[in-house]
């Protein structure tokens, strides 16, 4: 891709009259890489440190996921609202698809299997195109996995967290420690590249048990591990009321252990919190950080796509009713903007 500059002998020095925002708009010369990203929004139970776009569903009459009828819905709604976008790019390719949430392993195979045929029908997706699906740890689910791989997923992401009952109470997680070990087992079983959440930095954590965990997940056969420092997020139930956290200090001990544990495992670290092994990159979050182009479909969902000489951002309805609504006038943007040279 190429950037409209402006030569330093145009600007005049310190007489420089400013440069308009028009003339610094963007001149593509080629778009760069398209990738395609689906939100699932509802949860089995909303996690106290989570600000992501998630909802409980049906979770005082103590149902676990959406009806089929709901489902059914909500996959018809995303295909619809990729259909909104496919004006804008026509004839580019798809390289990369993540389902992301919310916990989108709740979801049925066979809707799944409907949701990626549309889309197939729907873009010219790349034949090895990355497609992950995350995933929280839980037999139901994890029993999945095989039919999840069929249907298309050949990059499961596990938010595990931790291994260790004691720390998955305290951050309130509904899975334990075997539950954990199965999901990554079954996922490593099911499809090639397997990423495993862990977060460190949970409440009363000791440098032994964050060494712990780092150990387990590499000794399940995760080619990609995320190491994330857990933060309280405004709007979520630990910054309204903070657990107790660890020091600072014994903070980034944690860190710098991972850092030696991963590399001495053959894992490099190439992102903020990502460590892979050779070939196990994610190649999704890739082509965020390298600005790359993506849809975003679904509740909340945040897009980006580029035009010769433009760069939009798009959002959707954030509460799944809202979204779900949407079907019936297939306005599913809650807001579109142009983003501006300074930006």
């Amino acid at each position: 891709m190429a950037i409209v500059k402006i030569p330093l002998s145009q600007l005049g020095g310190r007489t420089a009259k400013p440069i308009s925002d028009r003339a610094l708009q963007p001149a593509f010369t080629a778009l760069p890489p398209l990738s395609l990203y689906i939100h699932w929004p509802w949860c089995v139970r909303k996690c106290p440190y989570c600000d992501f776009n998630s909802h409980e569903y049906g979770a005082e009459q103590g149902a676990t996921t959406v009806d089929e009828a709901t489902e059914a819905a909500y996959v018809q709604a995303l295909l619809c609202d990729l259909e909104s976008h496919l004006p804008q790019v026509w004839g580019r390719r798809v390289y990369t698809v993540f389902i992301g949430g919310g916990t989108p392993s709740l979801m049925r195979p066979q809707a799944l299997d409907t949701l990626l045929a549309g889309i197939r029908a729907r873009l010219p997706l790349e034949a090895d195109a990355e497609i992950t699906l995350e995933a929280n740890p839980g037999t139901v689910e994890a029993g999945r996995f095989a039919s999840f791989a069929a249907a298309g997923v050949n990059r499961i992401s596990v938010g595990v967290q931790s291994f260790q009952p004691d720390l998955l109470r305290a951050v309130g997680r509904i899975h334990d420690g075997e539950q954990a070990r199965a999901a990554v087992e079954a996922a490593v079983a099911a499809v090639p590249r397997v990423n495993v959440d862990i977060m460190y930095g949970l409440p009363q954590q000791t440098l032994a048990q964050a060494t712990a965990d780092i150990d387990t997940a590499i000794s399940l056969g995760a080619g990609h591990i995320s190491a994330y420092h857990m933060t309280l997020e405004a709007n979520t139930y630990f910054h309204r009321y903070p657990p107790p956290l660890p020091e600072d200090d014994l903070i980034a001990d944690m860190h710098e252990q991972h850092l030696s544990q991963l590399a001495g495992a053959g894992f490099t670290h190439y992102e903020t919190s990502a460590y892979a092994k050779p070939n196990q990159r994610s190649q999704h979050n890739q082509n965020y950080w390298t600005f790359g182009d993506y849809i975003g479909i679904g509740a909340g969902a945040h897009g980006k796509i580029s035009f010769p000489d433009r760069i939009i951002r798009t959002v959707k309805h954030k509460h799944p009713k809202a979204y779900l609504d949407a079907l019936q006038t297939g306005q599913f943007l809650q807001q579109e903007e142009t983003v501006s040279a300074k930006e």
